[in-house]
């Protein structure tokens, strides 16, 4: 009998131990436009289950991730029915314009305005738009609710027309095309887990190429048309700290498309032809000491199906991969290019923050027509060692104003300035 009343004792205070371990409330303090119900939706912790103190830590993490949260941080504390965790946010201003000036193909003014809202309606839609002038105008609008039907399920779409000079690379030389691209994708966003990331879309796309120049390439075509589909998926794996500017952990993306042609001229079917685009951006962030922060990407590319079009899909630019040559200097269908840099932050005061850093770009790409060994035969490959700075605003969502100079180094190497609102990657 003894023993019955002590196992019902033992048993007793148990049960009672383990509610008194359940969560019987969760708070949110410093919410300004976002709202309390799409975060209880997101996190994982709930009311009325058994606490889990690594889970309430990936709740603090992916509420950093979003962008409308600079930061946050969670508190515990014993109540009489359970545990109350408090999630202290602090948020970001997220009604970002941008803007971004450079020298067109045909050395006149280029720009680019932008304004976006990361967190409209307080649920982290994304709506916004641009307007862009180099040589001729372009324009896109864009909305993206990755959590519309649940925490991991959303939805996007946007609408771009863009009309450029583009320079094509032929085996005879390069000649400017008036290039028209009309474009609407719908894809569908998924979030499987705290790490793991997918979407899946649809581009329809419109493209024309018009020869805009008075001598053209023998056999070269004065224009193209070509009705195309874009096959779209992107998986990612995201495992990051974020702490202000400082960024800890590794990121992966891959990006498969099929690029199907349905309609066309007779040299859109020529040159334009279907094809597979395949393409990893593996990118590993280190912490250093206090103040450092070390950050490197490595972007592996290719297509099949293309080899031989000149007009090739992978674009050696300033913007996109190496700092310094230019834009749109070069395209391929191949590339393998490494960047590298250590940011290091000089001054830092409130919301304000100066950060240097010191960089290395290199690159190589498989030209229209080579094989793949061209990757590794040194006959395509650019090194752009280089400086910049960048001036943080840390309560703005991505307000980072970007400055480098990149020191091209080899035969026919460029230098130059390249500025740019984010950092580069």
């Amino acid at each position: 009998m003894k023993k019955i009343v002590q196992f019902v004792l033992f048993f007793s205070v148990v049960l009672l131990t383990a509610q008194e371990r359940n969560i019987s409330n969760i708070e949110f303090e410093g919410l300004k436009r976002t709202k309390a119900r799409f975060l209880e939706r997101l996190i994982k912790s709930k009311v009325d289950e058994a606490y889990d103190e690594d889970k309430v830590a990936e709740d603090v993490e992916r509420l950093k991730r979003l962008p409308g949260i600079a930061y946050a941080e969670a508190k515990t504390q014993e109540g009489s029915q359970g545990i109350v965790i408090t999630y202290t946010i602090e948020e970001n201003f997220t009604l970002i314009p941008g803007a971004r000036i450079a020298t067109a193909p045909d050395e006149s003014f280029a720009y680019r305005l932008s304004l976006f809202e990361f967190n409209f309606l307080g649920n982290n839609q994304l709506v916004g738009g641009f307007f862009e002038r180099n040589v001729f105008n372009s324009f896109g609008f864009f909305w993206e609710h990755p959590f519309l039907f649940s925490d991991k399920l959303g939805i996007g779409f946007n609408y771009q027309d863009i009309t450029r000079q583009e320079p094509i690379f032929f085996r005879e030389g390069d000649k400017d095309y008036r290039f028209n691209s009309q474009m609407f994708e719908g894809a569908l966003l998924f979030s499987f887990d705290f790490n793991n990331e997918a979407e899946l879309g649809v581009v329809w796309v419109r493209e024309n190429y018009l020869f805009d120049g008075e001598e053209p390439l023998l056999d070269s075509p004065l224009e193209l048309n070509a009705d195309k589909i874009f096959y779209r998926a992107i998986y990612r794996y995201v495992n990051i700290d974020i702490d202000y500017q400082y960024v800890d952990g590794v990121q992966s993306e891959f990006t498969g498309q099929f690029i199907q042609q349905t309609d066309g001229d007779a040299a859109g079917r020529m040159f334009l032809q279907d094809f597979l685009s395949l393409r990893n951006d593996f990118i590993y962030y280190k912490k250093l000491g206090s103040r450092g922060n070390w950050a490197s990407r490595l972007r592996v590319a290719a297509t099949i199906g293309n080899e031989d079009s000149p007009f090739a899909p992978f674009t050696l630019d300033n913007q996109l991969n190496i700092r310094g040559v230019g834009n749109v200097v070069d395209r391929g269908t191949a590339a393998i290019v490494l960047n590298t840099e250590y940011r290091h932050t000089f001054y830092e005061k409130g919301w304000f923050m100066v950060q240097g850093n010191a960089f290395i770009d290199a690159g190589s790409w498989r030209n229209p027509g080579n094989p793949f060994s061209q990757l590794f035969d040194g006959s395509s490959t650019r090194l752009s060692p280089g400086i910049g700075f960048r001036l943080i605003h840390k309560r703005i969502f991505n307000a980072v104003f970007r400055l480098d100079y990149g020191f091209g180094i080899g035969d026919n190497a460029s230098s130059g300035i390249v500025f740019g609102i984010g950092q580069y990657f």
